[in-house]
C-alpha cells in the first residue's frame, strides 16, 4: 500500500511538471502576405524574436517551387520580430523555419514552420473564384493561429500643400468673390457639408440636402430640398459647375440569400448627381455606389474619386460556402441592383494579408449621365487618405502578430507600441485609369491627413512609434522622406521622446510638426534636400494646437487648446489638464528661433470648436486677414474644477504677421438662464462669405452679416 502510495505521488508530481511545462511553452504564430513584388521583397512577422545566427546557421531558408534552396537575401528588423527578403524573381516560394531558430526555442512551438507566397513582377488581378477563396481560407487560418482579429480603420479621419499658399483657395464667379472649402492640397477639392457658387448655398442640415438662394442678404430664401429618403443618409457634397454631387451612406434593405451583399448592414456609400441649372427644381441625373464605407473623397479638375473601405464575413466561410467574397457596386444607368465586381477589377495588394477592401471609384463630371464610372478593388484595408493632382496614398497600420501568452482573447486587437509600423500604397491617377505605383513601410503610426505630403515627386510623412504612456518604451515620433518610387531616402528619428504628434504642416521645404505631453513643442524642420533632412528649430510653450494653417511664407496659426499643470496628490506627479481654446500666432522668419509672437486664449475648460478636430471649420477671407470658426464657450470654474456653458456661435479674428491676432466679431449667442449645455440644432457648423457678406450655417438655420460690422441682417429657418 505504501509503496502504491509512492508511485502515485511520483505520478502526481510528473504530471504537474509535464503540465507546467506545458503551460509555459509558448506558440510562435507568424503572419505574412501570400504575395509579393519582385522589386519590392517579401517580409514575415513573427510573434517572439528569431535568433540573428538562424540565418546563417540554416535554421531559416527559403525554397522554390521545386523545393530547391533559393539564394536570396534575408535579413532581419523590429529587433527580429520581422524577416525580410529580396533578391526574388517572380514564382512561387516557401519559407520554412525551425524551432530553434526562435529566441528561447525549448520553450516554444511553431504554430506553422512553412509558410508560402508568390512573387510577381507586376500587380496581378485576381483570376478567379478560387483564388479569391484560396485567399481568405489562409487569411482564416492566420487569424485562428495568432488568436486574433487585426482590423483596420472605416473612416476617413478628422482631421502639405505644394507650396504654402494651397491650403485654402478664393474663387471669383459672376457674383463675385466667394469662400471654397478649407483644402489641404490647391488645386484638390474635398468633400464638406456646405458649398457655394456664389448665388446659392448647397446644405446638408440633420440628413436632408437643402438650397438656399442668397442673392439678397436681408432676404435670404429656402428654394428646394432634395427629396428624403429614409435608406440614404447624406454626408457631404460636392459642386461641380452645374452638377451638385451629394455622398450619402445607403443601408440597402435585405433580400434573399440569392443578394449575396457582403456586409451585414448592407451598407453603401452612393453618389447622386443633380442638375442644378435651375437651382429652384434640381433635377436627378444619375446614381452610383461602391459597397462600404467613406474613406474619402476628392475633386480635381473635372474628376471625382471616391475611396471606401468593406469587409466580407470571410469567417463563416464554413457555413456559407457559396457566399459572395467581392465588393457590390451600383449604377443607375445599368438598372436597379446592385452587382459584385469583376475578378479582373480586383487586386491583392503586396506586403499585405487581411480581409478589407479599399475600393477606389473614377468618374469623369464633364458627361455624368453618360461617363463611363470605374471601379478597382484592393485587397488592403486603409486607413488614412492622401491626394494630389496626379497621385492617391492610401495608408494601413501594420501590427506584429502576439504571442499565445500576450493575447488569449479571439476578438482583441493586437496592439505592440514598438511593433506598429504604417504601409503606404501609392495609386498614379490619369482621368478613370487607376494604376497601383508601389508600396512602402515605415515605423509609427500617422494622426490624419496632414501627417503626409506631396512635393516635386517626393512623398513626406511624420509618424509616431508607440504610446506617450508607456514608460518602459517611451514614445518617439519621426519623419520620413520617400522618393516617386516610394523608397525611403531620408529620414528623422527619436524627436521628442514620451510624446506624440498633435499635428502637423508642410510647406515646401519646410515642415511643420506640434507634439505634446506636458509643453508643446514646435518642431521646425528642413525637408529641401530629401536625402538629408534635419531639424532646424524647436519652440517649448505651454498647450499644444490641434492643427497648423499656413499664414504667409514666414508664419503659422496654430489651434489648439491651453493646458495647465495640476500639483499631484500625495507625492503623485502633477497631472496636466486642458484650459480654453488657443490661438498662438508662429513666427518661424528664423527657422532655427521659432517664436509664439502673439496668442489668444478663449475662455475655460470645456470651451471647444469643430476646428479642433475638423480643418473644414476654418472660415478665411485672405485680402482681410480674417479667420473665424464655430466655438461653444464656458466660462470660469465650478466647484468640481470644470467651466460652466455661457453661450455658443462663432468668433471671427483678424490674424496678420503685423499686428497679431486681434478679435473682430463675437457672434456668441449667450445661454438661456437655464441652459446647461450647446443646443446641438442650432450649433454653428460653418462659415462662408459671399462678396460683403458673411453667413453661419446650422442644422436649424442660416443668418447672414455685414462683413464691415458683423451685424446681423437676415435669418432664414431650416
Amino acid at each position: 500500500m505504501k509503496k502504491r502510495s509512492v508511485w502515485l505521488i511520483i505520478a502526481v508530481a510528473v504530471t504537474s511538471v509535464v503540465l507546467s511545462f506545458a503551460f509555459l511553452i509558448d506558440k510562435v504564430t507568424v503572419s505574412a502576405s501570400s504575395i509579393a513584388l519582385a522589386e519590392q521583397g517579401w517580409k514575415a512577422n513573427f510573434s517572439t524574436p528569431l535568433k540573428s545566427s538562424s540565418i546563417e546557421n540554416g535554421d531559416i531558408y527559403l525554397v522554390d517551387q521545386q523545393g530547391k534552396q533559393v539564394d536570396a537575401n534575408l535579413s532581419f528588423a523590429q529587433k527580429g520580430r520581422s524577416l525580410e527578403v529580396d533578391n526574388l524573381k517572380p514564382g512561387s516560394y516557401t519559407l520554412h523555419v525551425n524551432r530553434e531558430a526562435v529566441q528561447g526555442g525549448f520553450f516554444k512551438s511553431m504554430s506553422t514552420n512553412k509558410v508560402s507566397f508568390t512573387v510577381h513582377k507586376d500587380l496581378q488581378s485576381v483570376k478567379s473564384e478560387k483564388e479569391l477563396k484560396d485567399y481568405f481560407v489562409k487569411l482564416q487560418k492566420m487569424m485562428a493561429s495568432n488568436h486574433s482579429s487585426i482590423k483596420y480603420g472605416m473612416t476617413e479621419e478628422s482631421s502639405t500643400s505644394k507650396d504654402s499658399s494651397g491650403s485654402s483657395t478664393e474663387a471669383v464667379g459672376e457674383a463675385g468673390d466667394y469662400s471654397e472649402t478649407n483644402n489641404q492640397v490647391e488645386g484638390v477639392d474635398e468633400a464638406d457639408l456646405v458649398k457655394t457658387d456664389g448665388e446659392y448655398i448647397y446644405t446638408i442640415a440633420d440628413g436632408r440636402v437643402i438650397i438656399t438662394d442668397v442673392r439678397n442678404p436681408k432676404a435670404m430664401a429656402k428654394i428646394a430640398e432634395l427629396p428624403y429618403e429614409s435608406s440614404f443618409y447624406p454626408m457631404q457634397l460636392f459642386l461641380h459647375e452645374d452638377t451638385l454631387i451629394v455622398i450619402g451612406d445607403k443601408h440597402i434593405p435585405l433580400e434573399d440569400s440569392s443578394n449575396k451583399m457582403i456586409m451585414p448592414t448592407n451598407s453603401s456609400t452612393n453618389v447622386r448627381l443633380y442638375n442644378v441649372a435651375n437651382a429652384k427644381e434640381p433635377k436627378f441625373i444619375r446614381e452610383i455606389g461602391a459597397e462600404g464605407y467613406l474613406n474619402g473623397a476628392r475633386k480635381t479638375g473635372n474628376m471625382l474619386y471616391l475611396v471606401t473601405n468593406v469587409a466580407p464575413n470571410y469567417w463563416i466561410m464554413e457555413e456559407d460556402s457559396d457566399m459572395e467574397l467581392r465588393p457590390h457596386i451600383y449604377d443607375s444607368q445599368k438598372g436597379d441592383k446592385s452587382s459584385p465586381m469583376s475578378f479582373s477589377d480586383l487586386s491583392i495588394l503586396p506586403g499585405t494579408l487581411e480581409g478589407t477592401y479599399s475600393v477606389i471609384t473614377a468618374m469623369d463630371l464633364n458627361k455624368p449621365k453618360d461617363s463611363q464610372i470605374a471601379t478597382k478593388g484592393y485587397l488592403g484595408g486603409s486607413q488614412s487618405m492622401y491626394m494630389s493632382k496626379d497621385n492617391l496614398y492610401l495608408t494601413a497600420p501594420i501590427y506584429l502578430p502576439a504571442s499565445d501568452n500576450d493575447n488569449k482573447s479571439a476578438t482583441t486587437m493586437i496592439w505592440n507600441p514598438q511593433a506598429t509600423n504604417t504601409e503606404i500604397f501609392k495609386f498614379n491617377l490619369d482621368g478613370t485609369t487607376v494604376d497601383f505605383v508601389s508600396s512602402s513601410e515605415v515605423p509609427g503610426m500617422l494622426l490624419n491627413q496632414f501627417s503626409m505630403d506631396e512635393h516635386e515627386g517626393y512623398f513626406r510623412l511624420v509618424t509616431t512609434k508607440g504610446f506617450a504612456w508607456d514608460e518602459k518604451t517611451p514614445s518617439e515620433n519621426n519623419l520620413f522622406i520617400l522618393d516617386a518610387g516610394m523608397k525611403r531616402i531620408g529620414s528623422i528619428e527619436g524627436l521628442a521622446k514620451g510624446e506624440r504628434i498633435y499635428s502637423a504642416r508642410f510647406m515646401g521645404d519646410k515642415a511643420y510638426m506640434v507634439t505634446f505631453k506636458e509643453t508643446d513643442p514646435l518642431f521646425v524642420m528642413d525637408v529641401s534636400d530629401p536625402s538629408k533632412p534635419k531639424v532646424l528649430g524647436e519652440l517649448k510653450i505651454p498647450g499644444f494646437s490641434n492643427y497648423l494653417h499656413p499664414l504667409d511664407e514666414n508664419h503659422l496659426i496654430g489651434f489648439g487648446y491651453d493646458t495647465k499643470s495640476i500639483p499631484g496628490e500625495q507625492g503623485q506627479p502633477p497631472r496636466i489638464v486642458t484650459g480654453g481654446m488657443k490661438i498662438s500666432l508662429f513666427d518661424v522668419s528664423d527657422f532655427s528661433n521659432p517664436k509664439e509672437k502673439d496668442t489668444e486664449i478663449i475662455g475655460t475648460q470645456g470651451t471647444s470648436s469643430p476646428l479642433q478636430y475638423d480643418h473644414k471649420a476654418l472660415f478665411q477671407h485672405r485680402e482681410k486677414g480674417l479667420f473665424g470658426f464655430p466655438i461653444n464657450l464656458y466660462e470660469g470654474t465650478n466647484k468640481e474644477g470644470y467651466g460652466e456653458f455661457a453661450g455658443e456661435g462663432a468668433m471671427v479674428y483678424e490674424i496678420t504677421a503685423e499686428d497679431g491676432i486681434q478679435e473682430v466679431a463675437n457672434m456668441i449667442k449667450q445661454r438661456n438662464p437655464n441652459q446647461l449645455y450647446e443646443e446641438w440644432e442650432k450649433s454653428i457648423q460653418r462659415i462662408v462669405y459671399i462678396g460683403d457678406t458673411l453667413y453661419t450655417i446650422s442644422w436649424k438655420e442660416m443668418k447672414s452679416y455685414d462683413l464691415n460690422t458683423f451685424k446681423e441682417i437676415g435669418i432664414v429657418a431650416y
